[in-house]
């Protein structure tokens, strides 16, 4: 409960700001909360609706993931993030892939914005032919985290989006690493691939946890990326530390 207060207060604190935040089910899919019923009961009638957005996995029975849509529309979210979760740990999924989810929700609330999902690391022909498929059923699409260690991946997708005319907005992953610490990086490394040496070399050199994001965020604006989210921003100070994030990267 703690927990959910601290994240409570962060939102509220960076919305007033002017940010927008998304927020997850679980960070690894092993226990999946309603985090659309904490929303509604700590925000208040104060936070604008339009800038929180709740993401929901197929990690719930299908009735549960379509009332948790009718949830949301009901209580002013414009829009969900609506992804397949992760299969090897946690609940099942209640249907193979999720765009067969945002197509049910589609079908129940056709004004909510759907957004999807797509892993810069992995073969951008078939990332690309997922976000442009007629079932995709979505207007806007997230990307797993990457690294400046690993802009070679981003850049050979948003090519591949060039070459093939997608025009569909996407925010790209950027996470925030604490530390360098080995332990906890294998543990990342199990959930999202994480350049574990680099990183370990460039925290041994003195670099901060905000700068390490910094470059990140420098690096991939370089390459092209325009939009992106921070992922793994602290509970306590974390306006602060976004915008120390931001200032050094220029953005």
């Amino acid at each position: 409960m703690d927990a959910w207060i601290d994240t409570y207060h962060a939102v509220r604190r960076l919305v007033r700001r002017g940010h927008h935040v998304c927020l997850t089910d679980s960070a690894v899919g092993a226990q999946e909360e309603d985090n659309l019923r904490h929303l509604v009961l700590n925000l208040g009638d104060d936070v604008p609706r339009d800038h929180v957005v709740p993401f929901l996995t197929s990690k719930h029975t299908l009735q549960y993931c379509l009332t948790y849509a009718d949830r949301a529309q009901l209580h002013g979210f414009p829009a969900l993030v609506v992804l397949g979760g992760d299969k090897a740990v946690g609940t099942p999924r209640s249907v193979e892939h999720a765009w067969q989810l945002r197509a049910a929700i589609r079908a129940r609330q056709p004004t909510l914005a759907l957004g999807g999902w797509a892993n810069p690391h992995r073969h951008p022909e078939r990332q690309v032919e997922f976000l442009q498929a007629g079932d995709f059923t979505g207007e806007y699409y997230l990307t797993q985290v990457a690294s400046h260690h690993q802009v070679r991946d981003v850049e050979r997708f948003l090519g591949e989006a060039s070459r093939r005319g997608l025009t569909m907005p996407g925010m790209f992953g950027v996470f925030y690493y604490r530390s360098a610490r080995r332990r906890t990086l294998d543990m990342l490394a199990e959930f999202m691939p994480v350049p574990i040496d680099e990183l370990v070399t460039e925290f041994g050199a003195g670099a901060s946890p905000e700068t390490v994001c910094a470059r990140t965020i420098r690096t991939l604006k370089a390459a092209g990326v325009r939009h992106f989210y921070i992922s793994n921003l602290p509970l306590t100070d974390t306006d602060a530390v976004l915008h120390r994030i931001l200032d050094e990267a220029g953005a």
